[in-house]
């Protein structure tokens, strides 16, 4: 998945003539904090709330300093690297340019996670592992083939590091609601195991949440 695959077609970018007033309008509309002003289709920079009640709001927002760098990604930049821009500057949008820096859309933090939550390894059922290691014992692969050693498979993973230590956590998926064996294998292998959530119960709650977040993100 890349950024372009992402855009949305909905809000339309400031004109440097565009008012304060205009821009914050926009922001209501949308639920969003941020919107890209665009020249043509040349991206000039990202302008937030709180540039725009930092002046008079009748001015042209052309005239305004903005308090960011230009954050842009690609169109062929990895989601993962939208994720991380977003992140660093604290977006609700991010602009997406092609590779001669023309203008072609943004994305919006709420679409991203529609993405990510409508992804088949966090709704379809399973349980959860989550194991502590060093990080010179980590092995997804290892860990993959313990998991298929039991005629399953790792649907999803993730790890979580501290810069402080030398442990990490690794979260893994796996497509099944069952999973004592799997978990006395693992024990076998002497892996410590962190947590365990068996999904065959909470699986509807998952949807119940699911849902009620897809609705929350429509309002």
């Amino acid at each position: 998945m890349i950024a372009s695959n992402l855009l949305s077609q909905s809000i339309v970018p400031l004109k440097t003539s565009d008012t304060g007033h205009e821009a914050l309008s926009t922001m209501n509309d949308f639920y969003v904090k941020h919107l890209p002003i665009v020249n043509n289709k040349q991206l000039l920079g990202l302008i937030s709330e709180d540039d725009i009640l930092d002046h008079d709001i009748e001015e042209a927002v052309g005239s305004f300093r903005l308090s960011m760098k230009r954050p842009y990604v690609k169109g062929t930049d990895h989601i993962f690297d939208v994720i991380r821009i977003m992140s660093e500057f604290n977006l609700t949008v991010i602009p997406v340019v092609d590779n001669e820096d023309n203008y072609l859309g943004l994305i919006v933090q709420d679409d991203l996670l529609k993405f990510f939550a409508g992804i088949g390894s966090f709704t379809e059922p399973g349980s959860i592992i989550v194991f502590e290691m060093s990080k010179r014992d980590y092995s997804l692969a290892e860990v993959a083939r313990i998991v298929e050693s039991e005629n399953a498979a790792i649907l999803s993973s993730f790890i979580t590091t501290n810069l402080d230590s030398s442990k990490i956590d690794l979260t893994i998926k796996i497509n099944r609601q069952d999973i004592q064996r799997i978990v006395k294998t693992f024990e076998r292998y002497e892996y410590q195991i962190k947590a365990s959530f068996q999904e065959a119960d909470y699986f509807e709650t998952f949807k119940d949440r699911y849902q009620s977040l897809m609705s929350y993100l429509n309002i």
